[in-house]
């Protein structure tokens, strides 16, 4: 099993690089653990507190537990991933059953800032891309998939977004092993990934 992650700030085209890969490699080769599922429950939080959670820092995240799901399937065990919604802030009660593949991609903003998590990951890559044109993806996704309107996005992105971009996300850039320029339009990059990533599965075999 190789375990790839794919890291960069919010809006710069990680999800898009996924996507990306699952088109080149064999159907059941490629599995996908995004680090959204690994939010903490706040199921004893009010939810007008919730709503005011700081996503973007690393404390957010439960990264214990998927530390310990990248374990199991390394052991060649199936896990339950958790289900996360943006609109309550609270884990579903059903999950989604992954089972080990070939390539496993660990995808998130903030999973090159977790020690623990960088030591399980065979390569890790950075999605880079302008301030800018991430704000503008931004704008796009929250009004589309999670409700909100231009001044509540703009809101989040100069309180929490951009300041922990700046503390957290930009400088765990040092720990990829490949950085991405110019995020998902750079097709180069891309290109260059899925070769690296099929060495390593050569090697692996051999």
């Amino acid at each position: 099993m190789l375990i790839v992650g794919i890291a960069g700030g919010t809006g710069s085209g990680k999800t898009t690089v996924v996507k990306k890969l699952i088109q080149v490699f064999p159907d059941g080769q490629i599995v996908v653990m995004p680090q959204d599922a690994y939010y903490k429950d706040n199921g004893h939080i009010p939810l007008e507190e919730r709503q005011k959670i700081n996503f973007d820092h690393p404390d957010s995240v439960e990264f214990s537990l998927l530390i310990d799901h990248l374990r199991q399937m390394r052991e060649g065990k199936s896990v339950e991933m958790p289900v996360y919604s943006y609109l309550t802030c609270l884990r579903s009660d059903e999950t989604i059953t992954l089972k080990p593949a070939k390539v496993v991609l660990v995808e998130g903003i903030l999973i090159l800032c977790d020690s623990g998590l960088r030591s399980m990951l065979d390569i890790k890559v950075f999605v880079d891309a302008d301030a800018d044109d991430r704000l503008g993806r931004v704008i796009q996704r929250d009004i589309e998939e999670r409700g909100r309107d231009v001044r509540m996005v703009l809101d989040r992105y100069y309180e929490t977004v951009k300041p922990s971009h700046l503390q957290f996300i930009e400088p765990s850039k040092r720990y990829a092993d490949i950085i991405i320029p110019g995020g998902a339009e750079n097709l180069v990059g891309i290109d260059v990934l899925v070769t690296i990533i099929e060495k390593q599965l050569s090697r692996k075999k051999s």
